[in-house]
């Protein structure tokens, strides 16, 4: 497990707000002032008749309490979030759902209210629904994934949604997590610890391909949750069960680099928990323990939230730093891009955590 506090001076602030539905999902707004900041949640009531809701919050930096500022009833539970910026600097938010819709909100820079919606139909994309969705940093331009083994890219162009279909593996082969690496390529996830590196320059399939054949008992595995750091793009880092954070390097494509695991031999790592590794993201504010090795080979240090209720920084061939130990799973949690000191995350029993890093 986790050990609490390594390498921090203190623990950090950790402040819980109860909400009154189930959280599938929470972002942070880009933030266009140091005195506004908003965060995006999904809400669901799975046990009554409620609508999913999508609502943007605005945060007292002075209290730390949420208030909701606008409410959007998507037409089901939505399975993906993101958000992002135009080039306009404006918030967009996409949101993907159970029933297979995709919708993009824009928001207003000032007060977050929501200004414009496009979307995309149910079963316009997907057959069943959206595994994940990402939208390109700096623009509206959307990938999506789903079980049914489709691969969609979407634009906007004015007030509508183009449609490109990438790839359909007609259900052969499933997508459960998908991540942008730069305007023209992406890395999708799924089943076996698979990963793929798709590049629009080159249509007919995924350029690249990586299948989890290198860790004994853990094939069966599903990838959760990818990213891949801005300087780094030739570096894919992937979460998913059994606790398992690795990282696929497109220089050294047929091994992985274990940072948190219960592999056996080689492949076994520090593991920050033993479940499903729900999310993962590369933490820009935690630096790295070995500063004596600048080799571009390492990975740089990566936040984590788990089934077993673990939010935690891994590092490579370091112990994990445990930040948050909850009695139920944190299913979602993301870091500010202007703020990387401030975390939110969502807890199974209905209520939001923020942690302020010392």
């Amino acid at each position: 497990m986790a050990i609490p506090g390594t390498a921090l001076r203190e623990p950090p602030q950790v402040h819980r707000l109860p909400q009154s539905k189930y959280i599938d999902s929470v972002r942070w707004l880009p933030q266009q002032s140091a005195f506004d900041r908003h965060a995006v949640l999904a809400l669901s009531d799975p046990s009554s008749d409620s609508s999913p809701s999508l609502e943007i919050l605005s945060l007292s930096s002075q209290t730390l309490s949420l208030t909701t500022q606008c409410i959007w009833n998507p037409p089901s539970r939505v399975s993906s979030l993101r958000t992002s910026q135009t080039p306009t600097l404006k918030p967009v938010i996409a949101a993907a759902t159970f029933s297979g819709s995709l919708h993009l909100l824009f928001t207003n820079s000032i007060d977050a209210s929501l200004e414009s919606e496009v979307s995309v139909p149910e079963e316009g994309l997907h057959v069943g629904p959206v595994s994940c969705v990402d939208v390109l940093d700096g623009g509206a331009e959307c990938v999506s994934v789903g079980e049914d083994g489709r691969v969609n890219l979407v634009s906007v162009s004015g007030s509508r949604l183009n449609l490109r279909r990438i790839f359909d593996s007609h259900g052969l082969v499933s997508y459960t997590a998908v991540k942008w690496a730069s305007p023209a390529e992406f890395v999708t996830g799924g089943y076996g610890f698979s990963l793929q590196w798709w590049d629009q320059r080159k249509p007919g399939g995924a350029v690249s391909q990586f299948k989890g054949d290198w860790a004994e008992g853990t094939t069966s595995g599903i990838v959760h949750s990818i990213d891949i750091h801005p300087s780094r793009k030739h570096t894919c880092l992937a979460g998913g069960s059994l606790g398992t954070v690795f990282a696929w390097d497109l220089r050294w494509q047929q091994k992985p680099i274990i940072l948190s695991g219960v592999g056996r031999g080689e492949t076994a790592a520090h593991s920050a928990c033993e479940s499903e590794v729900w999310e993962v993201q590369y933490d820009r504010y935690t630096k790295s323990t070995n500063t004596g090795n600048v080799s571009s080979s390492r990975i740089l240090p990566a936040m984590i939230c788990s089934e077993d209720g673990i939010l935690a920084v891994v590092e490579q061939d370091e112990e994990p730093i445990e930040l948050l130990a909850e009695p139920c799973a944190i299913n979602s949690f993301d870091i500010d891009r202007e703020n990387p000191s401030d975390v939110i995350c969502s807890l199974e029993w209905e209520s939001i955590a923020i942690l302020t890093r010392p």
